[in-house]
Formats: structure tokens, C-alpha cells, sequence
């Protein structure tokens, strides 16, 4: 029988939206590395045993290899500052994996812009 939910959230979903704010801070204070454009933690998948996350990020500014390259090689260092900051059984070991959905939506807005802005066939 599950566990009721407090406030409508599951506790995997708290823990998931904590890993995601944390996350967020340590690569904006604690990514040192040059390579690193401006990154953003767009979501976070957490698995039910808390062994795995993905975190879905997207780079802003800067390239966006050397950004994947600088999120890998601080990967041991975020999980063990994340074990510091959240108390869960297990710290998720992290998986990085770029989001293309903020990309896919400028090139469909710009789609839609560009067939709005053609003239209608009149009859």
C-alpha cells in the first residue's frame, strides 16, 4: 500500500526538486572550470531507490561540448558536495544529459513567426 503524500508531492518528487535546486547552486558557486558556459538545470530524474539521477541542463552561453566535458569531469565533486547538502539514504550518482527541448521551441516559434508573416493566398 503506498504511503500517503503530503501536500500532493511523493517524497522522491521533494527529493527531486531539491536535488535540482542544489544542483543548480553548485554549478553557479562551485563549477570552477573555464569551460563551463552558463548552465541551467532545466529537471532533474530521480530513480525510486535513489541510486541514479539524470539531470537535464542547457547551456546559455559558452559552448556547448566544453560545457558537457566540464559538467563530467566535476561529476564526483557535485555528487559528493550534493551528499553533503541533502539527506537522503543514498546520493544519486549523476547522469548529464542536454535538453534540446528549449532549442526545439525557438526553432518552432520561429517557424510559426515565419509562416505568419507570409501573405495569404487570396482567391
Amino acid at each position: 500500500m503506498p504511503k500517503p503524500q503530503r501536500n500532493g508531492y511523493a517524497r522522491i518528487d521533494r527529493v527531486k526538486e531539491q536535488v535540482m535546486r542544489e544542483l543548480a547552486e553548485l554549478i553557479r558557486t562551485g563549477l570552477k572550470d573555464p569551460r563551463a558556459g552558463l548552465i541551467t538545470i532545466n529537471d532533474v530524474e530521480v530513480t525510486r531507490d535513489y541510486s541514479h539521477a539524470t539531470v537535464f541542463y542547457t547551456v546559455l552561453s559558452g559552448d556547448r561540448t566544453a560545457s558537457a566535458e566540464a559538467l563530467e569531469h566535476a561529476k564526483g565533486f557535485l555528487r559528493s558536495e550534493l551528499a553533503k547538502r541533502i539527506s537522503v539514504f543514498r546520493t544519486p550518482e549523476l547522469h548529464f544529459q542536454y535538453d534540446e527541448s528549449l532549442e526545439r521551441g525557438v526553432n518552432l516559434a520561429h517557424l510559426i513567426d515565419q509562416v505568419a508573416s507570409e501573405k495569404p493566398i487570396q482567391d
